[in-house]
């Protein structure tokens, strides 16, 4: 898996306050959740953009005031309005202890299906995992060579060397679909997104009180 650097200050305040002051000079409140307890620490919200702006998944190495933290990406709080970073959280990993990470989807291979005249339906683009992070892969690679038409690969048809994967085996991460089939699910899903439109539009006034 990739490895990223990126370097932070220790918070030494905590609370709303000290947050909207970082947040106003172009910095991200952060954490890392260990087994000793949490650290809070800040950086700048550039140094996410080879990161989340990104599909692929990385080892961080974090460097805060000096001190190295070894982590993975847990979650990323957005502003609803701006969609910039407002916080965002890390996993500290261990080389002992195995960890859980969503990993990207990397489809090969020409299908036999679409070949046919079908459609590529790719419903799942990352997958979790659990192993090693030492063992952990940069993607997870599906070749769909054989996939005929109605045909589908779910998670119980997959395996990789030293991880496991973590989402139910039924579920299903892509499948051929006759082009008539993919037809009528698009013509189906737009007129299902009209739906709401015209329902308001019938929806009788509010009355005031």
């Amino acid at each position: 898996m990739k490895t990223l650097e990126i370097k932070g200050s220790i918070r030494n305040e905590l609370g709303k306050k000290d947050s909207k002051r970082l947040r106003k000079d172009g910095n991200v409140p952060c954490v890392i959740y260990n087994k000793e307890g949490n650290i809070h620490f800040y950086t700048h919200e550039n140094n996410f953009k080879n990161l989340i702006y990104t599909p692929d998944a990385h080892i961080v190495n974090l460097d805060l005031d000096g001190k190295s933290y070894k982590a993975v990406l847990q979650d990323v709080q957005f502003h609803p309005v701006t969609d910039r970073i407002i916080h965002v959280d890390f996993m500290e990993i261990y080389d002992d202890k195995p960890i859980i990470i969503s990993l990207p989807v990397k489809i090969t291979g020409d299908s036999v299906g679409v070949k046919a005249g079908g459609k590529l339906r790719i419903k799942k683009r990352h997958l979790k995992v659990r192993g090693f992070a030492n063992d952990i892969p940069e993607n997870l690679v599906i070749d769909i060579t054989d996939v005929k038409i109605n045909h589908s690969v779910k998670v119980g048809d997959l395996s990789y060397d030293k991880i496991e994967l973590v989402d139910p085996k039924i579920t299903t991460v892509l499948s051929v679909a006759s082009s008539r089939v993919a037809v009528k699910e698009e013509t189906e899903g737009a007129e299902g997104a009209e739906k709401p439109a015209e329902a308001t539009e019938g929806a009788p006034a509010e009355q005031k009180s």
